[in-house]
């Protein structure tokens, strides 16, 4: 392969990487039904150019009793309400719990990226082999939003997704 082909092809790979990378993504993709999660979020970009100042995470059904981790230079502000149905956390019964958390007010660059942190539990009777998904709107400057919200459907591949939710891949019980 001559020296400008294998440039070209190295180039090309870096472009196709750089596109899969742009998401926002959970640090951890995967983790056992009924443990404690620690979901750190990772923001890699800005909204075309612009930067990020709010960023929303609403929780799937089965991830509960989520707690944020305050973030230096931004507020924090969950939403709470019912669960679909009643799980058990250390042998009680809960029925209700952060729905939705919100930081707003800070300033992240495009040029940079950051992440955002948050703990759980993901229900112990979540099924094995499935991905939950956590669907964020990233809000920037100027109104601009990316919504990574895209859930796959049966059969479909969540690579094929232009806006893909993070997703973590449910493990069996330890």
């Amino acid at each position: 392969m001559t020296r400008s082909r294998f440039l070209i092809c190295a180039a090309a790979l870096l472009a196709t990487t750089g596109t899969a990378l742009a998401h926002v993504t959970l640090e951890t993709p995967e983790a056992a039904v009924g443990s404690a999660y620690k979901a750190v979020l990772r923001v890699p970009h800005g909204c075309d150019g612009k930067a990020t100042v709010a960023i929303r995470i609403k929780m799937p059904e089965g991830f509960i009793a989520a707690k944020p981790m305050p973030k230096p230079g931004w507020q924090v502000k969950t939403v709470k309400g019912k669960y679909a149905k009643a799980y058990t956390l250390y042998g009680e019964a809960v029925t209700e719990g952060v729905q939705e958390i919100d930081w707003t007010g800070g300033n992240l660059p495009d040029d940079f990226y950051d992440e955002f942190v948050l703990r759980g539990t993901l229900a112990g009777d979540l099924p094995a082999g499935e991905t939950l998904y956590f669907p964020v709107v990233q809000e920037c400057e100027g109104g601009a939003v990316e919504r990574w919200i895209q859930v796959p459907q049966a059969g479909q591949n969540e690579d094929d997704l232009e806006t893909p939710a993070p997703g973590v891949r449910l493990l069996p019980k330890k």
